[in-house]
């Protein structure tokens, strides 16, 4: 990601009133669809000179379903004065706003009530850490899990005296890590999820790391913790979007990671891309054009969750980009996914393939890069590339309700309730007797994913999402009680079920 310049551009409260709330989703994070843009930077403002489309206030961009998450950029400085973490907006950073006394952390707090405008429109609002020029890292994984505790008090569902949006309450973090190695990172995840573990409302953890697989500071990190999604920046390198149609575009690594690797199987990756031809060094192409390599992965890679835009200010002004990839994702369907067939002739050990011809092998189409003998696998230094998945079973798609999950957040002198919706899809098992036969107590020393099932005090449970530590009947809503063991199953909603 890129820091730019900052404005004190104002917008006028008839430019929000103008948009309205009307036909806003909840987010649901097992959808192909999804739209991720940062705010923040005034990535537009730091290339042009037209002020008047610089960075708008983050409500100003709630007004359609044309994005889904907002990760607001950056918290650039980890320990900065008196010990606490510092923002660099563009419209709220030391230089130019108030701060906390004794520390540089500026007190945004003009920023809650949009904040909250784009929470109750069904959108998430994370804080991003890091940026390209973060002074950020730690030193040890003791360090890392007092900074998490810190994270939680001033953004999440902690408190503090000292919180820079006020009464807001975000919905998780976001780990765009460009230097400064992965020590501790592991441990700063951890944290976040036992310190969510027993809330109100689901936080979520995404990270962006560069292509090149595997990252040089979120690379085992992300191996060793769940994520919820990747934001994979698929530009500014050899293996980003001018390479879409050459073996050096890696998304299938990127997809078996996420299958094969991640503690989270039901991770999502995002296609990472410049909203605009000044937003990034490279890797920009046309509305239509990056939505048909989107589409295509979607269509070809089960972990595929939407595209990443870097960045707002630059997509609104570029034509709308957000919302032309927006509508050609939700024209892709955004739920459901069938497996292409294996189409491509079985992998003949022993064999030597000249570069461009294609095989099947493991549960993917691999394409080699050249002179090839070796046996396809998903080494981004190997002789193959994977361009498809194909052969597994098709996942049908999902008809949605909408669930509501509060959250209530206090401060030292504030307390607020923020309303999240969420997309859910509903899914049955047939009944039987006996129902939790087969069916593994629960663990707090297991992560489960969205729809796993446990026994707990003698009933069933089934998880709507992603959990660690969270007890069935707990206060985070993580697991629905389908009834004592000796009764039939019924009917669960979950988040994941596709």
């Amino acid at each position: 990601m890129f820091f730019r310049e900052r404005s004190r551009t104002m917008m006028s409260l008839l430019a929000i009133l103008g948009f309205g709330l009307l036909g806003v989703h909840g987010y649901n994070a097992a959808a192909y669809d999804n739209v991720v843009s940062y705010w923040g930077q005034n990535s537009y403002g730091a290339t042009h000179t037209d002020v008047v489309n610089f960075q708008q206030p983050l409500g100003f961009y709630c007004g359609d379903d044309a994005v889904d998450v907002f990760p607001i950029a950056f918290l650039d400085d980890f320990f900065s004065t008196g010990g606490l973490p510092s923002l660099n907006l563009a419209t709220c950073n030391p230089t130019d706003n108030a701060t906390f006394t004794g520390t540089q952390l500026p007190d945004c707090s003009a920023l809650a009530s949009d904040i909250e405008t784009c929470q109750a429109a069904g959108k998430l609002v994370t804080i991003s850490l890091g940026g390209a020029n973060g002074g950020v890292g730690f030193t040890d994984d003791t360090e890392a899990t007092t900074f998490a505790q810190t994270i939680w008090n001033l953004f999440l569902g902690g408190s503090s005296t000292t919180r820079p949006f006020g009464a807001a309450v975000l919905d998780g973090v976001d780990l765009d890590i460009e230097q400064g190695g992965s020590t501790g990172y592991a441990a700063f995840v951890t944290e976040i999820r036992s310190l969510s573990a027993g809330a109100s409302k689901p936080y979520y953890i995404t990270g962006a790391p560069q292509c090149v697989f595997p990252d040089a500071s979120l690379g085992s990190v992300i191996d060793a913790v769940g994520f919820d999604a990747i934001y994979v920046q698929f530009y500014n390198n050899q293996c980003g979007i001018p390479n879409f149609n050459t073996t050096a575009w890696n998304f299938g690594v990127w997809d078996n990671w996420a299958r094969t690797t991640s503690p989270n199987p039901n991770v999502k990756v995002f296609l990472g891309a410049p909203a605009a031809l000044l937003a990034a060094g490279s890797g920009y192409v046309d509305p239509d054009t990056l939505s048909t390599y989107a589409i295509k992965m979607r269509n070809s890679f089960p972990s595929f969750g939407g595209v990443m835009l870097w960045d707002e200010s630059q997509a609104y002004v570029n034509d709308r980009y957000d919302l032309a990839i927006k509508n050609a994702l939700v024209a892709a369907g955004a739920t459901g996914f069938t497996f292409p067939p294996c189409t491509a002739p079985e992998f003949v050990p022993g064999t030597a393939y000249t570069g461009g011809e294609t095989v099947s092998f493991g549960g993917y189409i691999f394409e080699a890069k050249f002179f090839a003998t070796d046996t396809p696998s998903n080494d981004p230094n190997g002789d193959w590339s994977a361009i498809s998945a194909c052969g597994g079973p098709s996942v049908p798609p999902s008809s949605t309700t909408s669930t509501t999950l509060s959250s209530t957040s206090t401060t030292s002198t504030t307390k607020t309730s923020t309303t999240v919706t969420s997309t859910t899809s509903s899914a049955s098992s047939s009944p039987t007797s006996g129902a939790c036969a087969g069916i593994a107590a629960w663990s707090n020393l297991l992560a489960y994913v969205g729809g796993s099932q446990v026994t707990f005090e003698g009933d069933l449970w089934t998880s709507l999402f992603w959990s660690e530590a969270s007890v069935p009947g707990g206060t985070s809503g993580v697991w629905v009680n389908d009834g004592p063991c000796t009764t039939t199953r019924r009917s669960v909603n979950s988040r994941f079920f596709l």
